[in-house]
């Protein structure tokens, strides 16, 4: 019997990242006789605390650990009369009071009932609250589930994230190493070496309380078991830091180790307290049970008891995980009575100096899949777990971060695409100081084989990251939303942040860190890059509006070279480094650049100074961004293409232009 249940099995994962596609919307071209001054305003205001803005969990459930199945009928046949006449809002106030009420057991036999109630609410009452049920329903249901997915993506449209797929991300980064402003990402994923992972599962870490000690669970020791066979005996392992980067050689816990299956270790913040799972031993009440033993003078484990009918089940029960004050201890089980395959539950310290009856952590956390490895953080109040039957799922197992409210747990969050992969995560433990996390996964093609990585904890796994960054990007114009993606840059600890597209309707948002500074930077292909530095000091709203870059001819107001030179001009640079930008973040583009002159002097001469300028706006586009050549032609038409006749100064200064025209190679009109 293993550490982890034997009925993982993987999810029917409906919500899939989208991969918007970048094309452009129509913009409205500029007029030829007016130089254009691409101006972007931004609309920057603040908001209330978003974690408190957050507390979504709109019922109690009070029932949940208290009867496993909720009925009454004369209140039920009370609700469904109103339904059959149509009296909705008689029926509401009925309904909500039926459903505070349920038992574990409701929340899959009578999912219909809390349809009903999300439906009533989005008529009658808030949006946010009926997609709370919703989401419910959607985490619980054992049916159909099409009707339901649609209707909730219909209402989430607008306010769910968009990730940008990561190989596309770093596609961009190798693009834009010429740019300053965009610096490439620092998390690297390392393996924790062959010093601690072997060449079968490793899994289950725990950080001791100084950072320096690692526990984890392996698969190595094999032994013979009947006549050809092998078993896999599941031990703890321990691991001392070194060095900075370095582990060294992983050794077994052999006073904790035995012939049974040990492993999911987690120690108490002092050291002196293990508490451990153990399967399959004569002492044990179901198939694995939770066990703790102290540390004695001597430096090795007492006396190992088995924690008792109170926590363990007939079932499978792992994975201890504790609280700050260590007189809770969450762990997983797939007892009968639960909501899925297996459930995360908790226990807490009696005055006695007993263990509580376990209970069901209830239907936010809990789904009808699988909810395993609970973690709750060293220093700050949130709980991370392992699931396969959340709403936003990258692959098999995804870890997701969950805050506690007023007593009330939220809806748990995805910590995002630079943890999550294709395959499996397992476990999560981080240092006390929030920089690492270490976890295992399993590649997409092999999902049993989990080994221990170490990983630069990104902004989605931050503890403190819930204060809100949100806005929109829409034309100028017209006023209609952009498509493009989205990059935030932690310039206070450079923590990684994973980039989205804007949503269909132009929006974005991001869960932060209060008090640092960031750079925002907006990409797309109808508009030039947006740069936004600012400090997060509380929840924060940024609209930008800015004009379409139509694929039709346009020039900058500041190109006015002197008189009859083809010198680059600080003033320039500016406009000049927007094209940069652009080219290199969009790398299928090409660009035209055409030099005008008035009609004063020579043809000849005009001629030749109008071609001298824009070869020499090529060479600062190409030598500032490390742009191709061959992606950009420049030519001079001197004053053979006037726009307006000249009758004036005014006149002439018209004629006087660079002008700029982007295009793909197979749309150009040559």
């Amino acid at each position: 019997m293993d550490i982890y249940p034997m009925n993982i099995n993987r999810c029917f994962a409906w919500l899939a990242v989208v991969a918007l596609l970048l094309t452009g919307t129509p913009g409205l071209g500029q007029q030829p006789h007016t130089k254009a001054k691409f101006r972007t305003t931004f609309n920057h205001k603040f908001a209330k605390d978003s974690l408190r803005r957050a507390a979504l969990q709109f019922y109690d459930f009070n029932n949940i650990n208290r009867v496993p199945y909720y009925q009454n009928t004369k209140l039920l046949d009370q609700i469904e009369r109103h339904q059959r006449k149509g009296e909705w809002e008689k029926a509401y106030p009925l309904l909500t009071d039926y459903v505070r009420n349920f038992g574990i057991q409701n929340f899959y036999r009578d999912t219909y009932l809390l349809w009903s109630l999300a439906k009533l609410v989005e008529k009658y009452d808030d949006i946010e609250k009926a997609k709370f049920l919703y989401r419910l329903v959607l985490k619980h249901h054992r049916g159909d589930l099409n009707k339901i997915v649609h209707h909730y993506d219909s209402l989430s449209n607008f306010d769910k994230d968009y990730f940008v797929p990561l190989e596309y991300y770093y596609e961009l980064v190798e693009y834009r190493k010429s740019i300053d402003t965009l610096r490439p990402p620092v998390g690297v994923l390392l393996t924790m070496g062959t010093e601690v992972n072997s060449t079968l599962a490793d899994y289950g870490p725990t950080l001791g309380g100084d950072n320096q000690s690692l526990l984890f669970t392996s698969k190595r020791n094999v032994r013979k078991s009947g006549v050809n066979g092998v078993t896999h005996n599941e031990d703890i392992y321990y691991s001392r830091k070194v060095d900075t980067d370095y582990w060294d050689d992983a050794s077994p816990l052999k006073t904790i180790n035995t012939l049974y299956n040990e492993g999911s270790a987690k120690l108490s913040r002092d050291g002196k307290t293990l508490y451990f799972a153990r399967c399959e031993s004569p002492d044990s009440y179901g198939n694995c049970d939770i066990f703790v033993a102290k540390l004695q003078a001597d430096s090795t484990w007492g006396e190992i008891q088995n924690l008792g009918p109170q926590v363990n089940s007939p079932s499978w029960d792992s994975h201890p995980a504790l609280s700050h004050s260590e007189d809770t201890l969450f762990f997983a089980s797939d007892r009968i009575g639960g909501f899925g395959l297996s459930d995360l539950w908790f226990t807490y310290m009696q005055q006695n100096g007993k263990w509580a009856p376990a209970q069901n952590m209830g239907p936010v956390i809990n789904t009808r899949q699988s909810e395993v490895s609970p973690f709750y953080h060293p220093v700050y109040d949130v709980l991370y777990f392992s699931s396969n039957g959340q709403l936003l799922n990258f692959g098999d197992f995804d870890i997701y971060k969950c805050y506690n409210i007023n007593g009330r747990w939220q809806e748990p969050r995805s910590i995002g695409p630079l943890v999550n992969g294709k395959g499996s995560e397992y476990y999560f433990t981080i240092d006390s100081h929030s920089k690492d996390l270490f976890y295992a996964r399993s590649e997409e093609t092999n999902l049993k084989n989990l080994d221990l990585f170490s990983f630069p904890l990104p902004m989605e796994a931050q503890p403190l990251s819930y204060t809100k960054l949100e806005g929109s990007v829409k034309d100028s114009i017209t006023g209609n939303p952009f498509t493009g993606i989205v990059s935030v840059i932690d310039l206070t600890s450079g923590i990684e942040v994973a980039p989205k597209f804007l949503r269909p309707n132009g929006s974005y948002d991001f869960d932060l860190i209060k008090d640092k500074n960031y750079l925002v930077i907006i990409t797309g292909e109808d508009f030039f890059r947006i740069e936004r530095t600012f400090k997060l000091v509380g929840d924060t709203a940024i609209h930008i509006e800015t004009p379409a870059l139509s694929l039709k001819k346009w020039e900058f107001a500041s190109l006015e070279f002197e008189p009859g030179s083809a010198k680059i001009l600080p003033t320039m640079n500016g406009d000049l480094n927007k094209v940069v930008a652009f080219l290199v973040d969009h790398p299928s583009f090409h660009l035209k650049i055409s030099g005008h002159t008035d009609s004063n002097g020579d043809a000849a001469l005009n001629m030749k100074l109008s071609q001298r300028r824009a070869d020499a706006i090529k060479k600062y586009l190409v030598d500032k961004g490390k742009i191709a050549e061959r992606r950009i032609e420049a030519r001079g038409f001197g004053n053979s293409m006037p726009i307006v006749e000249e009758k004036s100064e005014a006149d002439r200064a018209i004629n006087r232009r660079v002008e700029f025209e982007i295009y793909r190679p197979s749309a150009a009109n040559k």
